[in-house]
């Protein structure tokens, strides 16, 4: 994906993994990985024990709208 296409709260994958971007910096999109449905659609960071990730431009190409089968 494009650094363009990304908006906070918007989900996406890398591989197989869900995650929710929560901050959309000027090079870096900032996220947290989704699982068993948290943090749920409506919670606001801070999240209390969900790490946030950093990609950086290197990173975008290896997100996807779609999970990627291997």
């Amino acid at each position: 994906m494009e650094h363009s296409e990304f908006e906070i709260g918007m989900e996406f994958y890398t591989g197989s993994e869900l995650w929710r971007c929560t901050d959309v910096g000027r090079r870096t999109i900032v996220a947290v990985r989704v699982k068993d449905g948290y943090p749920v659609p409506h919670q606001a960071p801070p999240f209390s024990d969900a790490v946030e990730q950093v990609f950086d431009e290197y990173d975008l190409g290896g997100t996807y709208r779609e999970p990627q089968n291997d």
